[in-house]
């Protein structure tokens, strides 16, 4: 039996593309919402560029993940019962935050008078949604809704809703292990895109163009 494939969350080093940390998701969203805004080079006006894009649409997602301890809770897993849900909220929480030995260090920069505090470069985050979409991208928005909870009140379960950016050449440059990856989805989707059989003028109730 093949086994079910999760979506999930792949932080990785932006320097030398190691993985830090793989965050699978419980179970996969029940809907994937994808928004692209058309990046057109005449949005100013100029009609003599209405055809003429510049540069790779801004693509962004939504999606509801569910966490739920039941399971586990029934399995005498000893983490749970002690914390609940609380690390596997925290694996997601903690990309929306630089670390605090960052945080520290930038404290400590600033106490002796650096006169330039560079701001905190964060892993490079992917979305894998299969293996025909593996996206980089940043985190927008992230809420969380906790619906029930232990006799300590330790989450049980509860609702995440992200909200992601894909990042392209635009944002990174072609070098960037991020670029790399954005060039091989979007060559991946016009490769699907050749495969679709189409239709004629005739499909759509034309016999020449007017």
């Amino acid at each position: 039996m093949t086994p079910l494939l999760k979506a999930g969350i792949i932080l990785l080093d932006p320097d030398t593309s190691r993985v830090l940390r793989v965050i699978s998701l419980q179970y996969n969203p029940e809907s994937l919402s994808r928004t692209l805004q058309i990046q057109g080079a005449s949005d100013g006006g100029d009609r003599s560029e209405a055809l003429r894009l510049k540069g790779p649409a801004v693509e962004t997602l939504k999606l509801d993940a569910e966490i739920d301890a039941t399971d586990l809770m029934d399995a005498g897993d000893a983490t749970v019962a002690e914390l609940g849900i609380h690390p596997q909220l925290a694996a997601l929480e903690t990309i929306a935050y630089p670390s605090s030995s960052q945080l520290m260090s930038n404290d400590s920069l600033a106490d002796m008078g650096s006169l330039e505090i560079f701001p905190m470069e964060a892993p490079l985050t992917l979305f894998v949604f299969g293996k025909n979409r593996v996206l980089p991208v940043r985190i927008t928005d992230l809420s969380v809704t906790e619906e029930a909870f232990d006799p300590n009140l330790n989450p049980i379960r509860a609702k995440v809703s992200l909200g992601l950016r894909v990042l392209s050449v635009d944002d990174v440059g072609f070098t960037h292990k991020a670029g790399t990856l954005f060039m091989s989805y979007l060559q991946q989707k016009e490769g699907f895109a050749a495969r679709n059989v189409g239709g004629n003028l005739a499909t759509v109730g034309l016999v020449k163009i007017p």
